[in-house]
């Protein structure tokens, strides 16, 4: 072949679609458990000032008191002078046990459907499209949280404990068992699933952003930039997923926040909110539209670096057991 030859043949730019179809059950699970684990570590903080400037503000909204804390920095300094610094990690216990089903079963139904979503472009590569990734993730993650949405509701109310002490209110919560039991005593199993279409709606938007942006924003990246897949790929990558993540899923984390910390009646029923669209429309009515983005900026300084640390851990795992990343 002369070079001429050579120029006329078509160059094309690859998709960076990589396959985990070798990867089996079993070591896809732990490695995402673990990856999560030590994301928690660093992040965790974050997501009890979080909830609680979610929470604080249908309490000042009930009993006409002003806003205790402003701000993530002030929720941070009022949790540790009033109830000490381990409270920044109250409920750490339900989200490990959480992140032992939610996330392992997020990333194997993912990884599923990616398989099964993935095809062939005209020059022969394969690729994943927007919707077709969107779909794997909200999909993913709406099914693993129909699963684990117990788990959530226990971490949940352990986050809040320590704020019903102050508050005069008698403690609900010793430990995630007796969290469990105490629930199932007084909903039985429907209670275990209290807020679950919400809890799911809201997994299935940070899935969005967490796997499907990453996935994505990954690939156009090494693309944009003509890299390979790195540390700096990865670490802009999480970036943008954390943020994504943290647009999409905020006013649906702030009502799941709402009705999964509400008490309810001897039938399990909330006294605060008849449902999910109950519970928006109070929010938007009594305290505003801004109301659904209470919390944003910890929620995306805990998605942020959590989703950092995540990727990172997940692919270095992955690669020192020869298997391809994202």
């Amino acid at each position: 072949m002369t070079k001429e030859d050579m120029n006329r043949v078509p160059q094309f730019r690859p998709t960076y679609i990589s396959t985990n179809q070798k990867t089996p059950f079993l070591e896809l699970y732990v490695t995402s458990v673990i990856a999560a684990l030590a994301g928690e570590t660093i992040a965790y903080p974050f997501d009890v000032c979080k909830t609680r400037m979610h929470i604080q503000g249908e309490i000042a909204s009930k009993s006409a008191t002003p806003l205790k804390y402003r701000g993530m920095l002030g929720t941070a300094v009022g949790i540790i002078r009033e109830e000490g610094l381990l409270k920044l990690y109250g409920g750490l216990t339900a989200m490990m046990v959480r992140h032992s089903t939610f996330t392992g079963l997020k990333m194997f139904f993912y990884d599923n459907l990616r398989e099964i979503m993935i095809t062939t472009n005209k020059e022969g590569q394969p690729q994943l499209t927007f919707m077709r990734g969107a779909f794997c993730g909200m999909t993913a993650g709406a099914l693993a949280n129909m699963i684990s949405s117990p788990v959530d509701l226990v971490k949940i109310q352990m986050q809040m404990d320590g704020k019903r002490r102050l508050m005069g209110e008698p403690a609900r919560i010793r430990n995630v068992f007796q969290a469990f039991g105490s629930i199932y005593q007084v909903g039985g199993v429907r209670g275990l699933w209290k807020g679950t279409v919400i809890n799911a709606t809201r997994a299935a938007l940070v899935t969005l952003g967490d796997l499907s942006a990453y996935d994505l924003s990954k690939r156009h990246l090494m693309i944009l930039l003509d890299s390979p897949d790195n540390r700096l790929i990865q670490f802009m990558g999480a970036m943008i997923a954390g943020f994504t993540s943290a647009v999409l899923s905020t006013p649906a984390d702030v009502v799941k926040s709402r009705i999964m910390n509400q008490p309810t009646d001897d039938k399990g029923r909330g006294l605060h909110y008849k449902g999910t669209i109950d519970c928006f429309t109070k929010l938007y009515t009594e305290e505003g539209f801004f109301a659904m983005y209470k919390g944003f900026l910890p929620y995306w300084l805990r998605i942020g670096p959590w989703a950092l640390v995540f990727w990172t851990t997940f692919e270095q795992i992955r690669r020192f057991r020869g298997d391809e990343g994202y």
